[in-house]
């Protein structure tokens, strides 16, 4: 009875929302709506994150190091990787990369498990220690509560795209207090092309997420800082050095993550995979404390210390503590092992993103550039290591994510450091253009663009990348076979439109083609129909397209073969179907057309 009152009830309002309001009005309240629930989920994982944090190692010593570190990340890591398999059964890594992938690939549907699984598993793989971050699971979430409350209301695909976008710039916006770096991050790393329809919802969802999470925690930025120095033109070539060093960290932590992934890729066993993720984890954690968990803790005392007894702090937990002459390189070695305890999690079983690492390393990087450099006494120039704390961690941002944008305005209103604007733009864009050079895609999108599976600004490659080759295939329910006599074709052809017919052999491997432009001039000679056979009669096509092929290398073939149709085999050789250039160019222009429509 209840069900079917509730399915009353939602039929109404699926009628009140097509009739009683205008289209666009509706997407602003499900823009805030999304704003809302993204907000609640931000503040219920980090409440969860802290709570687990602080059950687990708050009678911790400061001066010595603990042994239990070896074994919560473990565990927490067996508790996620459980969650996972038993209850989740769907692989929740990589959140950001799977929102590219639904952008490109899947219509913007993202399923509907998303907007809880990843949270909740985050939440224990943080809580316990995990080296990650909990941005990229709850930017998963965000975009998953849009993508569903948009099937929901039966929203069109580009309606879709906007509310996964606006999820994911208000996750952005309420984890990190920053509405501004949530709007650029849409932009930037989801590549969502702005438009003036776009533009007010993504507002909406930022806008509210911020506010509700400045009404629940309070307006202080998320980190305390106390900016020391106006900005002196004689410090910008510390901040372009700064920004080339991050630039190059980014490399580093890129290259080396991709390549520790694919080590922990090739361990199929997930109990391999746990106890060698594992312990990696547990013996770095157990010599570097500061790698539990975000690191934020770690963040705040360099951002906000006034000298060397606050920072000395650092290395408080651990074997190191005491000794005042370790602290730059207790901080250097946890910058080259800080990706390895990120991966170690994700390929252990854990779930996070790379949001905080990327945070963490920056501002770590920053001080110790800013220490050396004062030690150094470099021009007789002092820097003040808090300023360069935070400009680092806007280098690593720009630098990894490729969001020189996101990285200056998140980094801005994280600490409430406005006035470090111009250091902050230096840094951004001369790390930016630094791993560029090495690199150029995203941390998140690298893995999509070598599959040719990635959304980008480029309009003609972003339509190309939203067509599928099922959508242009032509698939025949007919075929001819290299025996059958002219006579046989043309009673098989008789009734029907094509002009080209594929020639199969007997395990349906296609052997060539047959044109009907070829037999026109003897199809209607009945004398004839005993004296030919398909096999005198058919021709080799141009080439032949992959059911894999991606649809901008399918354009390249038939600009460079200058055919209209060409067939689709599978690996086996097998006959699929044809594809025809008319096609593909009306697709095409349907797609552009609803891209561009505002």
């Amino acid at each position: 009875m209840s069900r079917n009152i509730i399915d009353r009830a939602f039929a109404q309002l699926m009628v009140w929302s097509k009739r009683g309001i205008k289209e666009n009005r509706f997407i602003l309240l499900l823009a805030l709506l999304v704003g809302v629930l993204t907000a609640f989920a931000g503040l219920l994982l980090k409440w969860l994150i802290a709570h687990i944090q602080y059950l687990l190692t708050h009678q911790f010593s400061d001066s010595s190091s603990n042994w239990l570190y070896l074994i919560y990340p473990v565990v927490g890591i067996f508790l996620t990787s459980v969650f996972i398999r038993r209850i989740v059964r769907d692989d929740i890594g990589h959140g950001v990369t799977k929102i590219l992938f639904a952008l490109a690939r899947k219509q913007s549907n993202i399923k509907a498990h998303n907007c809880w699984s990843s949270l909740i598993a985050s939440a224990i793989t943080i809580g316990f220690g995990g080296s990650v971050g909990a941005e990229a699971p709850i930017v998963l979430t965000g975009s998953a509560i849009g993508s569903n409350l948009g099937r929901m209301f039966r929203l069109n695909a580009k309606q879709l795209m906007l509310l996964v976008g606006c999820g994911a710039a208000g996750a952005v916006a309420g984890i990190f207090k920053a509405p501004i770096a949530g709007l650029a991050f849409v932009l930037e790393v989801l590549m969502i092309d702005l438009s003036m329809g776009s533009l007010l919802p993504l507002l909406v969802s930022c806008v509210t997420a911020a506010a509700v999470t400045f009404s629940i925690t309070g307006i202080d930025p998320l980190f305390e800082f106390h900016h020391e120095y106006v900005f002196s033109a004689t410090r910008i070539p510390a901040n372009v050095l700064l920004g080339i060093g991050c630039g190059l960290v980014s490399l580093y932590f890129t290259r080396t993550m991709n390549f520790l992934e694919g080590l922990f890729r090739k361990l199929k066993n997930p109990y391999a995979r746990l106890v060698t993720g594992g312990t990696l984890l547990s013996v770095l954690i157990f010599l570097f404390p500061s790698l539990y968990g975000e690191g934020y803790d770690l963040i705040e005392l360099l951002l906000s210390g006034n000298g060397t007894q606050d920072w000395l702090a650092a290395m408080n937990h651990s074997i190191f503590y005491g000794d005042n002459h370790m602290l730059l390189i207790y901080l250097s070695l946890v910058i080259v092992f800080k990706v390895f305890a990120t991966t170690a999690t994700n390929g252990g079983g854990g779930c996070g993103g790379v949001f905080a690492p990327t945070l963490f390393l920056g501002c770590i990087f920053g001080f110790v550039f800013s220490q050396v450099w004062n030690q150094s006494d470099v021009f007789g120039i002092h820097l003040a290591e808090n300023n360069f704390a935070l400009l680092g961690m806007c280098g690593l941002m720009s630098g990894v994510m490729h969001a020189p944008l996101t990285g200056i305005f998140l980094i801005a209103e994280l600490t409430g450091g406005y006035q470090l604007f111009m250091p902050l733009m230096i840094v951004s864009v001369c790390a930016y253009l630094t791993i560029h050079i090495f690199e150029p895609h995203s941390i998140y999108a690298m893995r999509l663009a070598r599959r040719g599976e990635l959304l980008t600004h480029n309009k003609d490659r972003a339509i190309l990348t939203l067509m599928t080759i099922d959508s242009v295939i032509d698939r025949y329910s007919k075929f001819l076979t290299p025996e059958m006599t002219l006579g046989e074709v043309v009673k098989q052809i008789s009734a029907s439109k094509h002009n080209v017919y594929p020639v199969l052999n007997a395990q349906r491997q296609l052997v060539a083609v047959l044109y009907i432009d070829d037999i026109r001039h003897i199809m209607f000679r009945t004398e004839l129909y005993q004296r030919f056979t398909v096999a005198q009669l058919m021709v080799e096509p141009p080439t032949r397209l992959f059911t894999n092929d991606e649809m901008e290398d399918i354009v390249k073939v038939f600009e460079r073969t200058g055919a209209w149709t060409l067939p689709v085999v599978d690996d086996d050789g097998c006959f699929v179907g044809f594809i025809r250039k008319s096609r593909v160019f009306t697709i095409y222009r349907e797609l552009l057309a609803d891209i561009s429509n505002d």
